[in-house]
Formats: structure tokens, sequence, C-alpha cells
């Protein structure tokens, strides 16, 4: 019994009490048929004698139909009887059509196009069936290409206002604090120590608050983008907004759940003072907390698509990333360091713009002191926001689409996906994009 929930079309109402509402199959059709119409030979009122084939006259014409052409000669198709297939001069196994016709026509009466099975349907940015790893890549850069008016405007604005903080705290209060024992014998006191401290996980916070916003808004344009539909910075800040206190409570708890993890290993290391088991310890936390991580990495997308609670998501993603553990694991690993190279490849240069040209140059990378001048600061916080503008929903859409590719390979969401793209796969034998949808 299928108790997996339905596809939540953006915008809908919250379907905690909706779940096990999965795809369900259509019921068989009857089995009966109509009979075919009896022929001359079963029909007294047929007469024995019958008009030649092709040259039966339209009632009210003198004249007779066209003679009908003759079929044409059977190219090397299927094969005739008496012919193996692949034998010199025997059938080939390309087209059910011999030579030009299968060139000509192709499957399904459409010229030119080629033989196999229909393509699946594709209303938006992937295509609705179990992906390739090039798929979610693509599907994640096609959605910030095409949605870049509503992308774009969110992580900018979440990364300017993450980095200015950053800026201002690392220049005005760590600055100070840091440089105590290198410019004063006064060592610092303990408000001091409390402030530095409190400002810095204020700076966390912050970092995590943003990317928190983001993520949430971030997976309802993925939403819309899946089905092909448009989108804007208003829609996904009202499509998510009712499932961020939610969101920023799973944070939490993720996050308690892996520093939970982290001190019952390491706290015993700190106490005993062994290096030894210090070195143990690492050994078996750093695959731990990654394991957990990668376990509960589905668990946003799954508390904003599916409407759920705290709970409901964190089972779904376990459920979900089940069994395909390291195949969730390497495509997140790929996308974190494919963020970092491009950060990298923004971050050094203009960082070094910064500590060069506007900075002391060597002197202030030997003693120090360049991690806080203005020039490395500012230079090196707009690479940061530049980066993370383009990094941050590359990582938000490939979270989001590995969650729908579980699902369509575990609870056939490709279905309900195309029923809420209004794509009907049953008569449509040959579904492309969706007009006037990017794919």
């Amino acid at each position: 019994m299928n108790d997996s929930p339905g596809w939540a079309t953006p915008g809908s109402s919250p379907s905690d009490d909706r779940s096990g509402q999965g795809s369900q199959g259509s019921g068989s059709e009857g089995a009966g048929g109509t009979q075919p119409p009896a022929g001359p030979s079963d029909d007294p009122r047929w007469s024995a004698a019958q008009p030649p084939p092709g040259q039966w006259s339209s009632p009210g014409t003198d004249e007779p139909a066209p003679a009908q052409a003759p079929r044409p000669q059977q190219g090397p198709g299927w094969g005739s009887p008496g012919q193996q297939p692949g034998a010199p001069g025997g059938p080939s196994y390309g087209s059910p059509y011999g030579g030009q016709y299968g060139a000509q026509y192709g499957p399904y009466g459409h010229p030119g196009a080629p033989w196999g099975p229909p393509p699946a349907a594709k209303p938006g940015v992937i295509p609705l069936r179990p992906l390739g790893l090039g798929e979610i890549l693509d599907g994640a850069v096609s959605t910030m290409r095409s949605h870049w008016r509503s992308v774009l405007p969110i992580t900018l604005f979440v990364a300017v206002i993450v980095q200015v903080f950053g800026v201002l705290v690392q220049k005005y209060v760590m600055e100070d604090v840091e440089t105590y024992p290198r410019g004063s014998t006064i060592d610092p006191s303990a408000g001091d120590i409390v402030g530095y401290i409190a400002l810095t996980g204020a700076t966390y916070l912050v970092q995590i608050l943003g990317t928190i916003l983001a993520t949430a808004m971030l997976t309802m344009i993925f939403s819309r983008a899946i089905l092909g539909q448009p989108s804007s910075v208003a829609t996904a800040w009202r499509e998510s907004r009712s499932q961020l206190p939610r969101l920023i409570g799973l944070t939490l708890l993720v996050g308690l759940a892996l520093t939970v993890a982290v001190g019952v290993l390491v706290v015993p290391a700190i106490l005993l003072e062994s290096l030894a088991l210090a070195a143990l310890t690492l050994l078996v936390v750093a695959p731990a907390v990654v394991w957990l991580g990668v376990a509960l990495s589905l668990a946003s997308p799954a508390l904003m698509l599916e409407k759920s609670t705290l709970s409901k998501s964190i089972a779904r993603s376990w459920k979900l990333v089940k069994g395909s553990w390291w195949r969730v694991f390497g495509i997140t690993l790929l996308t974190a360091v494919i963020a970092a190279i491009i950060t990298g490849i923004i971050y050094y240069p203009l960082s070094m713009i910064g500590i060069f040209g506007f900075g002391n140059g060597l002197d202030s990378v030997v003693d120090g002191s360049a991690s806080y001048s203005w020039g490395f600061l500012i230079f090196g916080g707009v690479a940061l926001i530049i980066a993370q503008t383009i990094t941050m929903p590359i990582q938000a859409g490939v979270t989001v689409l590995l969650y729908v590719d579980q699902r369509i390979r575990r609870e056939a969401l490709d279905l309900d996906l195309a029923r809420a793209a209004g794509v009907d796969t049953a008569t449509d034998p040959h579904p492309g994009a969706a007009p006037g949808h990017g794919g």
C-alpha cells in the first residue's frame, strides 16, 4: 500500500492530513470489445458478387472510384517470411518500415523522428522521469537562468545582508579582541570575551537565518520551474512564509543532532587529554556526522513541498535516502566541490586586489593585519556576495531536484507532476516542453 503523499501544488493548503494520497493506479478497463461486422460469407444479405477491390463507386456517382494505389514493395524492415534479421539482404531492427519509408516517417507518424520509446514529458526544467547527474545539475542551472528575475534578487539580498554584517563584526569586534596579545600587555576582560562570543554567534545566526530564508523561497521557485510555471519573489514569499517557522525549527533540530553526535564522541577525548583518543574520535566523528547529514539532507524540501511537520519531514528524508545514500552523498559532494571552485575563482583574485592594491601588501600578510584591512574586507566581501549569489541557488536546486528524483524513483511522483502540469501523457505520445516554457 502506497503511503507517500502526492505533489503539493505551489500555493496549496497544508497536507499534513493527506499523506497517503500518493499516486493511485487507474482501474482496469472492461475486457469485452465490440464484435466486427459480419463479412460477405456470414451474412445472407451480402451478394456473392462483389466489385473488384479499389473500384467501389461512391453513392450517387456513375464513375468508379480511382483504383487503389499498389502497395510499395517492402524494403528491409521487420522482414518477410524466410528472412532473418541481420542476414545479408534481410531485415534490420531499426524501424518497422524499411528503407526510405522508415527514414521518412519514423515512429508515431512523425516525419524524421527517431525510432524508440516516446520521450518523457518535460513541462519545465527537467523531464518527468528518473534523473541522471547531468540532468540534476542542468535543471538547477536552467532554473537559475530562466527564472533569474526571481532567483537572483533573493540570493543577492541574503548575501549582501550576511556579508555586510560579517565585515562590520570582523573589523570592529574581532580585530580589537584578537590584537590584544600583539599590541597590549593587558589581557582581554571577561566582558570582552563574552561580547566576542556573542557577536560571533550573532554572525553565524544571521548566516543561518539568511540561508533558511533563501532555501525556503528558492524551493518554491524550483517547484514551479519543474511544472513549467512562472514565479516571482512575491509569490515565493507568499507560498513559503507559512512554513518558515517549521523550517527554522528543523534547521536548529538537525544542527542540535549533529552537535550532540560530535559532543558525545569528542568530549571524552578532551577531558582525558589523550591525543590517541582524539585521533580515534576524529575517525569516528567525521563519518558519523557526514552519514547523518546526508540522511537528513532531503528533510527541507520535504517540509516545504509536502507542507508537513518536523517529525514527518525527517522521517520522509530518512526513507527517501535509505538505499540511495551513496548516490545522494556523491551528488551533494560534487555540488559542494563545484560551489567551492566557483567561490575560489571569484574570491581569491579580488581579495588579493584588496590586499596589494589597497592594503600594505606582503607586510600585512606576514603580521596578520591583512585580515582586518578595509581593502581586504571590502573586496573579499564583494567577492563572497557574487559567489553566494551564484552558488546558493545551484546548491538549493540540486537538493530540491534530488528530492524530486528520489520520489519519482520510489513513488512514481512523475505521474502526479504530469497531472499538476496539465500534461496528458495518455493521449500525447510525443510530449515535449510545454509551449511558452523553457526547458
